[in-house]
Parts: structure tokens; C-alpha cells; sequence
């Protein structure tokens, strides 16, 4: 084969340095985020090893300190509004994760204001499904001691999820299911670290007129288990009904556990809310927000199908929202709901006080 017939692999260096730089934060290893000249050295604190984190502390020469994002520091105490960084000189690891997500913990005795650059490090532990508690140094004069660590710009975070959201479909499937007769499984793939998403299409709709649809957050607890402290596996089972009602419509199952925040994290604040903290609470306590899922994947998926005008079924106006920002036109909305028991009753007052969600709750406990 002659040279000019070769041709050499072309990949996107912007996607490669999000994906190393989030499997690297995941095994626990420092990441080097920069900007311009400068440089940081981070650990997630969340899957760092305690061994690591003293060495980290060593070869930093003490001038490490702990990123605490806003939820965080306001439950803490500390009026900010803003992330925060506290020095972790002479702190252990357990005095660490006891600052960081530990229910009751003391507001620390000394804490500045963190830079644009220190809080650009939570965006890489939003894609890891990591708590956002980084323990960060500047390494700009010692980088050589941290030459063997991955190293990304922190522009290539700005917009991660849109960037990457191109998805391909791999397969199409007729699967019968209990009540509602076939529907077809629409399996894509992309995103970070390629997951598959799913669409579950249900009857024959329409795609050149308004299709019914539904956006479902994956709930393994409440879809798969039937627990009772959310409305998740009644919202996903009443939605495909709806669907069938409806002539017709499409479900979108997004890898979304916990509010876009992961299992380990929805594991962590449910521990809190056995102990009287609402869901929103519970999640601060984490520094966590009330809600981190995106909808381009979403989008992706619809624009694949060929739907570009929908009717959503949801009681989450940031889903609507998101649906219009990657604009798909939204004609009309209906409420979905699931059934009031004890335990979830507080969970849905506060999706519905706190967070907005259009739920006629009074008549919905009053029904049962």
C-alpha cells in the first residue's frame, strides 16, 4: 500500500481527555486540571484510598485544601453562596470525608472563597457520578511531580454533556409486553463512556404529528424493587399506559439513577432521610443540587426517531425545559402520577413545594 493511500485514525482529542480524566478520578487517581499556566492537582474524595490521600498531602507539601460546593457549605453553616475551599493541613482522610459529607459535621475554622478553576473540578465529578467533594492543590511549580497523571483543560468541561451527546441506534426489537400488547426497544449508544439508552416505543405513532411521549429517569429501587419511598415504579409502569391511551407514543428510559447523581449517592442520601432530612436536604448534606440530570440525550434520541413535536407526560417542568433548549417543540403537557403511600407522601411534597413539580398533591393523598 503506498504512502498516500494510508490514512491514520482520527479521533476527537476533546472527548478522549473527558473520558481518561473521569476513569482516571473514578480509580482514584489525580487529575491535573489547567487552565492557561496554571495548573491544579484533584482527588475525588469519594474513591480515593486513604493511603493516596496521605500521599497526596506529602507530596503537596501540606498546601492541600478541600473544595466544599455551596449546597454543602450552607448546611455547614458557612453563609456563602458560592464553593468554598478549606485547608486540609494536619487533617486525616476520615477528618476529610467527615467535612465533606458526614451528617452534623462542624463548620470548619478557616475557608475562602474557591475560583472559577477549583469549581470547574465538581464538573468532572458530576460525569464520574462522584460526590463533588475534591481535594485539590495548585501544582503549577511542581507539576513534575505529577507527571505521570492525566492533564485536561478545564475548557474541555464547558459543555461536556452537549458535545458528546451523539448517539447511533444499534437495534430494534419487538417486545411484547404484560397489558399493552408489542412495543418495539429502541437501543442506542453514545454519550460518555458510551452507554446505551433506551427508547421503549409504544404502539404505532405518528412521527409526522405530535407524539406522546415520556422522559423516565432509571429508579432501580422504585422501578425494579417496588420500593415505597418514591413514585418512580408507578410513574414508569401509569406512563406506558398512558402511552396505550394515547394511540400510541414513546418512553425514553435515560441512565439517570438518583437524579443523575448515581446509586452510591442516592444510597447515601437516603441513609439521611431515614434520619428526618427531605430529599433536597439530603442531598445538600452530599453537596449535592436538587437535580443533575441533562435531556440531550434525550433529544439525541427523538431527532434519531424522527419525532420533532411532542406531547411530554411529566410534572417536571425542567424536563420540558430541556426538551425545548435542544429544540423539540413542546405542544402539550399532562400530569403522570403514581400512588400516595406513607412512605413516599414527604418525598412528594417536597418534589412539589421545593422543586416545582406540577402535582395536585392534596387531591392525590385525598384519593387514597
Amino acid at each position: 500500500m503506498s504512502k498516500s493511500s494510508q490514512s491514520a485514525f482520527q479521533f476527537s482529542t476533546a472527548e478522549i481527555e473527558v473520558e481518561r480524566a473521569v476513569a482516571e478520578l473514578r480509580y482514584g487517581r489525580p487529575v491535573i486540571v489547567t487552565e492557561g499556566e496554571r495548573k491544579l492537582a484533584v482527588l475525588a474524595l469519594d474513591c480515593v484510598a486513604p493511603s493516596l490521600f496521605d500521599q497526596f498531602a506529602a507530596v503537596t507539601g501540606n498546601r492541600h485544601g478541600l473544595l466544599l460546593t455551596a449546597p454543602r457549605a450552607g448546611r455547614l453553616g458557612i453563609g456563602a453562596e458560592q464553593d468554598v475551599i478549606t485547608p486540609l493541613a494536619g487533617l486525616s482522610f476520615d477528618d476529610a470525608s467527615r467535612l465533606a459529607y458526614t451528617l452534623g459535621a462542624e463548620k470548619p475554622a478557616l475557608w475562602q472563597p474557591a475560583d472559577a478553576l477549583a469549581t470547574q473540578t465538581t464538573e468532572l465529578a458530576r460525569l464520574a457520578l462522584l460526590l463533588p467533594a475534591m481535594v485539590l492543590a495548585d501544582v503549577t511549580t511542581i507539576t513534575d511531580r505529577f507527571g505521570g497523571c492525566c492533564e485536561i483543560a478545564s475548557s474541555r468541561l464547558k459543555g461536556a454533556d452537549a458535545a458528546r451527546q451523539r448517539f447511533d441506534q444499534v437495534v430494534r426489537t419487538r417486545v411484547p409486553l404484560k397489558d399493552l400488547g408489542d412495543a418495539d426497544f429502541v437501543v442506542f449508544r453514545g454519550g460518555l463512556a458510551q452507554k446505551d439508552q433506551v427508547a421503549i416505543v409504544v404502539g404505532k405513532p405518528d412521527v409526522t404529528k405530535t407524539v406522546p411521549i415520556r422522559i423516565h429517569s432509571s429508579c432501580l429501587t422504585g422501578d425494579l424493587c417496588g420500593s415505597l419511598k418514591c413514585d418512580c415504579g408507578d410513574q414508569l409502569r401509569n406512563g406506558l399506559a398512558l402511552l396505550k391511551q394515547a394511540g400510541g407514543g414513546v418512553l425514553l428510559y435515560l441512565d439517570q439513577e438518583g437524579r443523575g447523581t448515581g446509586i452510591g449517592a442516592k444510597m447515601r442520601a437516603y441513609g439521611y432521610q431515614h434520619l428526618g432530612l427531605d430529599t433536597i436536604d439530603a442531598d445538600a448534606e452530599l453537596g449535592l443540587a436538587e437535580d443533575h440530570r441533562r435531556y440531550e440525550a434525550a433529544v439525541a434520541m427523538l431527532r434519531h426517531l424522527e419525532i420533532a413535536k411532542v406531547a411530554v407526560y411529566t410534572n417536571n417542568p425542567t424536563k420540558i425545559a430541556g426538551l425545548k433548549l435542544g429544540g423539540i417543540e413542546v405542544e402539550a403537557r399532562a400530569s403522570v402520577t403514581g400512588r400516595v403511600t406513607a412512605e413516599n407522601e414527604n418525598y412528594l411534597r417536597t418534589k412539589t413545594l421545593r422543586a416545582g413539580h406540577m402535582l395536585d398533591l392534596e387531591t392525590l393523598v385525598a384519593a387514597e
